[in-house]
């Protein structure tokens, strides 16, 4: 699986994702345009949705966080992500955050 929303790279995972900050509850919205929507119960000012965007995917991807970083999209809602983590593959990714459908 290689999905353009989550890619496999040079010892890492590639994640886009779109963020929609002040929801009442973080959450994955699902996928939109190629990125992952995800609504995170944050104010977008001074990095609290970045925070809470990396703080969300650690405990969604059981790593620490310190495997997440912003590479691109610092104060943009469109952002790209890198996570380092030994043994994290795309499926691993795709399965801990997407619905699977017709289930839980």
């Amino acid at each position: 699986m290689n999905a353009a929303w989550c890619c496999a790279t040079t010892g890492a995972i590639r994640l886009s994702v779109q963020v929609m900050p002040n929801a009442k509850k973080s959450e994955v919205a699902g996928l939109f345009n190629e990125v992952l929507k995800i609504r995170l119960q944050a104010q977008p000012i001074e990095g609290k949705a970045n925070e809470a965007l990396i703080r969300y995917l650690a405990d969604m991807l059981d790593v620490p966080k310190s495997a997440i970083t912003i590479t691109h999209g610092q104060s943009a809602k469109r952002k790209t992500l890198r996570i380092d983590a030994p043994g994290m593959t795309a499926e691993v990714v795709s399965t801990a955050l997407l619905p699977r459908p017709g289930g839980r």
